[in-house]
């Protein structure tokens, strides 16, 4: 079942509440309006309906976004590379471009679509019409190995480990500069940005919102102006990977998101039309819901990090 979003937040700026909560929020005016109108703004403890009324700095607001109600998805010939498969589970290697379900602007041409039709349905339902079988997800533009529940005993036998940290995940990435360290553990909270809703901060220590957030990680191979990294995850946040390179100064090469173009390496990523995040989920690994034996799965680099590294070797 999808649940309201909630954000919370103090008004930085005084000025015509719809204003003020748009920028304090990161959600456009028009979407703060039509919000007012549902009664789904709070203001302190007052629900706020006048988008025109003034607001004071150091006001406290709650807003609550309604759950996206989608649409049963539908098989699509899609062709997908599977890594493992049984009865229970399946391990495939997105590519990098694949939204992993449908959502709001991609409702269809996704990962589901193409489990769909290659299980012909058989997949777990825990999740719902919208995201049968799926346990976790990557980025649209990351590549690499998920697993996918066939069976709802596979998928909270999986579930159960994802919230334990037992999961094996090792991604490799090319990050911006060198790291110094060489290798290293990055610990913080991670939420969801009070000024760009589409991207996710590093918080305080001490704050009530975002989740504690470890990523490890250490050098593979030194490049010209950037670095061959693998991180391992002890936790699986919303770009978790891409969030702490950036927080320690060394962006993924490519991400739009979180400033991987540095100026030294512009040249080359254009002459590539390397546009996306360059970080790929190479090693999974977990005990079989069903067998009870560990197994780990592996997936090379795809060819345009391939390709990349090339043109940076030193």
């Amino acid at each position: 079942m999808n649940t309201p979003e909630i954000i919370t937040g103090t008004i930085a700026t005084a000025g015509r509440i719809d204003k003020s909560l748009a920028e304090a929020s990161g959600l456009s005016r028009e979407r703060v309006k039509a919000l007012m109108a549902d009664g789904a703004v709070l203001v302190g403890k007052t629900t706020a309906t006048n988008p025109s009324a003034k607001m004071q700095a150091g006001a406290q607001f709650t807003i609550t976004l309604p759950p996206v109600t989608l649409p049963e998805a539908k098989p699509q010939d899609i062709a997908l590379d599977v890594v493992f498969e049984d009865e229970h589970l399946l391990v495939v290697n997105k590519p990098a471009g694949m939204v992993v379900h449908p959502a709001a602007g991609n409702p269809d041409g996704t990962l589901v679509n193409a489990l769909l039709y290659h299980c012909r349905g058989e997949l777990s339902g825990i999740n719902g019409v919208a995201r049968p079988g799926i346990v976790h997800r990557i980025d649209k533009d990351t590549s690499g190995l998920l697993v996918v529940a066939k069976t709802d005993a596979a998928h909270e036998g999986l579930a159960a480990q994802f919230a334990a940290h037992t999961i094996e995940r090792r991604y490799l990435a090319i990050c911006a500069g060198r790291p110094r360290p060489a290798s290293g553990t990055i610990a913080t909270r991670l939420g969801r940005s009070s000024r760009d809703r589409k991207k996710i901060a590093v918080l305080p220590d001490d704050s009530q919102r975002g989740k504690h957030a470890v990523t490890h990680f250490q050098t593979i191979e030194m490049l010209e102006g950037c670095t061959l990294i693998e991180c391992r995850l002890e936790t699986g946040r919303t770009h978790q990977v891409r969030v702490h390179c950036a927080s320690i100064g060394h962006a993924l090469l490519g991400d739009p998101i979180y400033g991987g173009n540095p100026k030294g390496l512009r040249p080359v990523l254009q002459r590539l039309d390397f546009t996306r995040q360059a970080l790929h989920a190479a090693t999974l690994g977990f005990i079989h819901p069903a067998t009870g034996e560990w197994v780990d799965f592996q997936a090379d680099l795809p060819s345009d990090m391939v390709e990349l590294i090339d043109e940076t070797a030193r």
